[in-house]
């Protein structure tokens, strides 16, 4: 057996290795994996299953690997990271990997016989928590061929690891061809299904690493039990491999059924094509919860659904792609859940209470609302919306949670104390917050300022004078003081947040949602300054970095263990969703002309070819703020895709 010896600044000896592939089911499930076949994080399964919503997500098969046995011969096709090595080395004989649309390696082996081509094709079965492989001959000989899948159970939640253990139930239920599992009573059952004959031989597997795992200061290793192979008779006729935590074996014929509605989702079948990629990376964020409303991932691996980041992207996932009825039942999701005229941060894993702190989340909800009124032109669903609307601005003059309140004389939004992270920039260990921005924060009053006059807008559409005139007054306050108190003549931009121990002037990207936002602020003259000013000092090919690089709190990289990560999230790391912001407000001060669209679409390019980089056929979420940029965090981020499909889309 060859092992490739690894350093820890190299752990990926080929792309196959760095590069990740991800499917979803709509319900919170997912599978996922390098284009190698090794795991490389504790998130990597063949099935990772959501049987109670995304809140509660469980790996139940690890990974797959398998062998082909042709004759005296055998070719291994898969991958594992053991204790600084590779072993076995099966992704030398990958010829060709795609997404079309989804993850399909084609594997070459020399045979005595002559060269020998393997097709192995995965998918999620929509809203079923069960993902199925098959396999079929492409071309050369083809008598005498078994392919050996042996599959490597750990289940556990998906943030924790497994070890073997005492408690593990080896014990198998084998039925019609199917073989049950149920290792622990307090998680789901795992049936194994297949073409093939079920040959046993279990095991198991000592010191699986993750090396995404350490370069994180987490633990990284992990041991799994094989029950054995199953045997499948490859020709050119397909056969299938399947896990599932259902009951029921999931039928081959789903594949069709997932195909066509992927097909639906896109303007013609060319999976290559930008604007397509984008809409079937967006669909894979969206997810129905339990009682039948929709939801939004914020990001795979590890992210669940997060009040901002689904307010943020639902413009992008839902309208851009004319996904109406969802925009509308995620709203309504969120609105059911609002307390003190807020709606939730996140939803916690398992059955924990939602999570509140969150001064913006609830703010951007106007401006989804508002940019889904005029997309669909549906003013019914608006109108079921609209007592939690109201309420909610009463609750933001009144005060709320968190010390929220509008400023009497100003009509500024406050929000928070030295404590608190109530704004996207929100890391934040202990008590220690990395980026306090209390007070009144720039961005905080573009959105306040636009609820207002959303909440105006829709009170005239259903005859509601009393609350138009009150949103109506408070945005004119709003409108008469705030370039006084924010505009910062010396940088020609705004200052980032205003408290009572001063005026911040760090500049940092959240200044350009003044200019994107509906309604406006400032002057023309104001809002191309800006735009320049945030370019010169935060623009990079992936998008904006948090903190200006002159600033001497800025860290250029985005890496180690969790207060480390943490403490640079917010000062120069590259974040790819604000670059909307920035480019929709380049448009706007160019008036949308034509050189103006080109600009935007060759600044859109390098996020584009990240496509096919990290987590294929998705946007990570973040990247270092020094060159090369190197993506990090979640390989696949809800809002990131969001606005890169939205904006291309606006500069068509």
């Amino acid at each position: 057996m060859q092992l490739f010896q690894m350093t820890s600044y190299d752990w990926a000896p080929t792309p196959h290795f760095s590069r990740e592939w991800l499917i979803s089911n709509g319900l919170g499930g997912f599978a996922s994996g390098t284009v190698a076949g090794a795991v490389a994080r504790r998130y990597h399964a063949f099935l990772c299953a959501a049987p109670n919503g995304p809140q509660e997500r469980f790996v139940l098969v690890t990974k797959i690997e398998e062998t082909l046995q042709i004759g005296e011969e055998t070719f291994e096709l898969g991958a594992n990271f053991w204790n600084n090595s590779i072993a076995p080395r099966g992704d030398e004989n990958i010829e060709l990997f795609c997404l079309d649309p989804f993850p399909r390696w084609i594997f070459r082996v020399k045979t005595k016989d002559g060269p020998l081509r393997i097709e192995k094709l995965l998918w999620m079965p929509d809203e079923q928590n069960a993902t199925i492989a098959r396999y079929r001959v492409l071309s050369g000989h083809c008598a005498d061929i078994t392919l050996r899948v042996r599959p490597f159970l750990a289940p556990r939640d998906y943030h924790s690891t497994h070890h073997a253990n005492a408690n593990f139930n080896t014990q198998a239920h084998i039925e019609d061809g199917s073989v049950t599992f149920t290792p622990y009573e307090s998680l789901p059952s795992i049936r194994l299904d297949s073409d093939g004959q079920f040959c046993g031989g279990s095991n198991w597997y000592f010191g699986f690493d993750w090396p995404l795992e350490r370069e994180r200061g987490l633990d990284a290793s992990e041991d799994a039990y094989s029950p054995g192979d199953f045997a499948l008779q490859l020709t050119t006729e397909p056969v299938f491999f399947s896990a599932t935590s259902e009951s029921e074996c999931p039928k081959s014929a789903s594949l069709a059924d997932a195909l066509e509605r992927r097909q639906k989702l896109i303007k013609d079948e060319d999976w290559l094509d930008t604007e397509n990629r984008l809409k079937l990376a967006a669909d894979q964020f969206i997810v129905k919860r339990t009682d039948g409303l929709h939801t939004v991932l914020a990001g795979y691996p590890w992210f669940t659904d997060w009040g901002r980041d689904t307010m943020i992207a639902l413009p992008g996932l839902c309208l851009e792609t004319k996904r109406f009825d969802v925009a509308a039942s995620i709203l309504k999701a969120f609105a059911r859940s609002m307390d003190k005229g807020l709606i939730p941060n996140r939803f916690p894993e398992g059955n924990e209470v939602p999570d509140y702190n969150t001064v913006d989340g609830t703010l951007w909800m106007f401006h989804a609302a508002g940019a889904y009124a005029r997309a669909s032109g549906d003013y019914d669903t608006i109108k079921e919306l609209y007592p939690q609307l109201v309420e909610s601005i009463e609750w933001h003059l009144a005060g709320t949670l968190f010390n929220i309140k509008a400023d009497d004389d100003d009509g500024l939004l406050n929000a928070g104390d030295a404590n608190t992270q109530l704004t996207w920039m929100d890391a934040k260990i202990g008590d220690t917050a990395f980026t306090p921005r209390w007070g009144k924060a720039v961005e905080i009053q573009a959105l306040w300022f636009n609820a207002l006059l959303e909440t105006a807008h829709f009170a005239r559409e259903f005859g509601d004078q009393s609350t138009a005139g009150i949103c109506t007054e408070w945005s004119r306050k709003i409108s008469a003081s705030f370039a006084d108190l924010f505009w910062n003549s010396e940088e020609g931009c705004l200052y980032d947040c205003i408290n009572s121990q001063g005026r911040d002037g760090t500049v940092r990207p959240n200044q350009a949602f003044v200019v994107s936002l509906p309604h406006r602020l400032l002057s023309s003259s104001q809002e191309g300054s800006i735009i320049a000013c945030v370019g010169a000092d935060l623009m990079t090919p992936h998008g904006l970095r948090s903190l200006s690089p002159r600033d001497s709190r800025y860290r250029g990289h985005y890496e180690g263990d969790q207060w480390a990560r943490d403490s640079a999230y917010h000062q120069g790391t590259v974040w790819t969703w604000p670059i909307g912001a920035f480019l929709e407000g380049y448009l706007k001060v160019n008036t949308s002309c034509t050189e103006a669209k080109t600009q935007v679409r060759a600044w859109l390019q390098p996020l584009v070819a990240h496509l096919d980089e990290a987590g294929l056929g998705s946007i990570s979420e973040i990247f270092d703020g020094d060159a090369p940029n190197t993506p990090r965090g979640c390989f696949a981020q809800a809002w990131s895709v969001s606005e890169v499909l939205r904006l291309w889309r606006l500069s068509a």
